[in-house]
């Protein structure tokens, strides 16, 4: 016979709103596990207390010193007994997912086996690391269910100090907008870093996001040690049956607030056809017969924008690449932090590409161990020795697109510099 419920009239009061509730999902594995009846008395106490009652330890599987979450309740009677003695322990396993989080429903379907048979049930796609967590397993079961998650092909994530899951966009397989074979960095990279991954041996956790394109749908430049973006140096292409067939069903109001104007540099303008610029830089498409799209591309900073609204009339380039950024995090020791460009840009269309890839990763993880301080990540240590000196130690040349944040308030007197070129020319000619 199942364990009697324990009384929870916080909890109950989340499955009261018109969105499903995690708590209905609690309680529905409750009627088959003691282990979860006694979950939700734990969280019960925790939502009347207002404190939470888990601490860490150390649990693990053989041959890995990370990808477990150990957690151990801190609810004891007088006698140090715990309270609830059936989720005295609520283990996390993190699994690394497949690139571009690809996965059929016979996958998903053994996981819940495993993980019914050995945990909780519970289980989130994905964490912020981007692993598969399944959450709540006690110290004996852990190694068995990692055992049976293993026989399926799949791998611990990292924990701890160490270099943490990849995450990568779908990318090339779905997304018309990808500028690289994301799944292929993201792999390579993962097979060179797997000890990384499971030893953890650095000051703090090191993490690799790929996003094929600026739309950045990974949110590298916010979360990744080293984000790698998809990008293009060439012109935006356009497509005249598809941008007359866009302005025809959405007009020039439309046209004007959701693409002229939202677009951040000025670089595009609504021009009469007859007065389109003819230039290297330029991109025109016609509207109709009197009107027509003109993009400056050495102006644009391929924010995608315009691309996302006027799909397939306007498209990313094809010399294609990515920009690589170093630093962005989460709040810590100095705040949020986003990527500071490393690489400006990086052509990824051989193995010679990729490896250049892995390579410029390696050096930024053999510097990051050497000279950060503990529990500092990337973008701190930068902030704290200096980006020139970090450049200078992963051997990248400086380069104007580098700079974070342009002056603005310029303290160099500019008086006399028309008179000094003005003689400098005078000098060439005579020469």
């Amino acid at each position: 016979m199942a364990k009697k419920m324990h009384a929870t009239p916080n909890l109950d009061q989340l499955e009261s709103g018109p969105w499903p509730s995690f708590v209905t999902g609690l309680k529905r594995l409750a009627q088959d596990k003691d282990y979860v009846v006694d979950v939700l008395g734990h969280l019960e106490h925790s939502y009347q207390t207002r404190k939470g009652y888990w601490k860490g330890g150390t649990v693990g599987v053989l041959g890995y010193g990370g990808g477990i979450i150990p957690r151990f309740t801190e609810i004891k009677d007088e006698a140090g007994k715990p309270v609830f003695p059936d989720a005295a322990e609520f283990h996390t396993l993190r699994v690394m997912p497949p690139p571009g989080m690809h996965y059929n429903t016979d996958i998903l379907r053994k996981f819940c086996d495993v993980w019914e048979e050995h945990g909780s049930g519970l289980i989130a796609f994905h964490g912020q690391s981007g692993d598969i967590m399944f959450q709540g397993a006690t110290t004996e079961n852990v190694q068995k269910a990692f055992d049976g998650i293993n026989e399926l092909g799949f791998d611990l994530g990292g924990a701890g100090p160490a270099v943490r899951t990849s995450m990568s966009c779908v990318g090339a397989a779905r997304c018309e907008q990808s500028c690289y074979d994301e799944a292929k960095a993201h792999r390579q990279v993962l097979n060179t870093f797997l000890d990384d991954i499971h030893r953890p041996a650095l000051p703090y956790k090191f993490k690799f996001k790929f996003s094929g394109c600026p739309n950045d749908c990974m949110n590298s430049i916010q979360r990744a040690d080293m984000a790698v973006i998809g990008t293009w140096r060439d012109n935006i292409r356009t497509d005249e049956v598809l941008a007359k067939k866009w302005f025809a069903k959405h007009g020039m109001d439309e046209l004007v607030n959701d693409v002229v104007a939202r677009c951040p540099t000025k670089a595009i303008q609504i021009k009469d056809i007859s007065k389109v610029r003819k230039d290297g830089h330029i991109s025109s498409v016609a509207l109709n017969a009197e009107k027509a799209l003109e993009i400056d591309n050495k102006d644009c900073v391929r924010c995608m924008h315009c691309i996302n609204v006027m799909t397939g009339a306007l498209a990313t380039g094809t010399d294609k690449g990515a920009t690589v950024l170093v630093g962005g995090k989460r709040t810590l020791k100095i705040g949020d932090l986003m990527g500071t460009v490393v690489i400006p840009f990086m052509s990824l269309k051989n193995e010679e590409d990729y490896q250049q890839l892995v390579d410029l990763g390696q050096k930024i993880i053999d510097f990051f161990a050497e000279n950060a301080l503990e529990h500092e990540r990337t973008g701190e240590m930068i902030e704290r020795i200096g980006l020139v000196n970090f450049l200078e130690g992963i051997e990248v040349d400086i380069d104007a697109n580098m700079v974070a944040t342009p002056r603005t308030n310029p303290y160099v007197r500019m008086d006399g510099w028309d008179d000094e070129v003005a003689k400098i020319n005078a000098q060439k000619a005579a020469a």
